[in-house]
């Protein structure tokens, strides 16, 4: 019955973050076959990958005909936080058995990360660990769910109507970056810094690699400029 009522629980916790997850994983899924991948190839991208910024970025790249290598760096950098968030969740819930530590640290996103953070004691409480798996999980189910729906609905629709879900690779950037502005002007000085990087990198490399120096140079000064003014 313990059981139950934590799984029951982890999915009234997941499912704002399915609801925000599904129409964002269709749109990726609607650009990713405008991008020429398949809805296997898509999906897949979902099942094994699963970062939408990082899976956008590596669409638009895909259309800017950057290289494998090229797309695999830029999406390793950007996804590198999900590194920290991964051991810091696996430290807070040392209370719980490891193979569901373990399990559940492949499926930690930024969102995720956050309701863990606001529901640590679960980890103290029994069968906690399957609170955690449950709402982790759904939310990944949904992200893969939408994008293989946006993947098969991107083949049938006109293109008129699909190209213009490109903005909505702007839109997501600008969301994320917003509120971490507002919290900390330097991640705005960050992304302009990018910005100019890029477009001068852009003078002398191919539009992948611009992206990917940009993106390590500017998160490299960043980390240095942000860790001083913690010390």
């Amino acid at each position: 019955m313990r059981s139950l009522n934590q799984i029951k629980r982890g999915f009234k916790v997941g499912l704002p973050i399915m609801l925000a997850y599904f129409p964002i994983a269709v749109t990726y899924g609607v650009l990713a076959s405008q991008a020429g991948l398949s809805v296997f190839e898509l999906t897949g991208m979902s099942l094994l990958v699963y970062g939408g910024a990082s899976q956008m970025m590596a669409i638009n790249m895909i259309l800017l005909h950057a290289s494998a290598i090229e797309i695999v760096i830029a999406t390793f950098v950007l996804n590198f936080r999900h590194f920290i968030m991964s051991f810091s969740f696996a430290h807070r819930t040392m209370a719980t058995p490891l193979k569901w530590r373990v399990a559940s640290t492949l499926f930690i996103t930024d969102e995720t990360f956050s309701v863990t953070t606001v529901e640590k004691d679960a980890a103290k409480q029994t069968n906690g660990h399957l609170f955690y798996f449950t709402f982790v999980f759904v939310s990944y189910l949904s992200w893969v769910v939408g994008s293989f729906i946006g993947g098969f609905v991107g083949d049938i629709i006109p293109d008129s109507i699909s190209q213009s879900f490109s903005i909505a690779l702007y839109a997501m950037f600008i969301a994320l970056l917003v509120p971490s502005v507002k919290n900390n002007f330097r991640y705005g000085l960050i992304a302009l810094l990018a910005m100019i990087l890029n477009f001068g990198f852009g003078q002398f490399f191919q539009e992948g690699w611009s992206i990917v120096l940009s993106t390590l140079v500017a998160s490299g000064l960043g980390f240095l400029v942000l860790r001083r003014r913690v010390l």
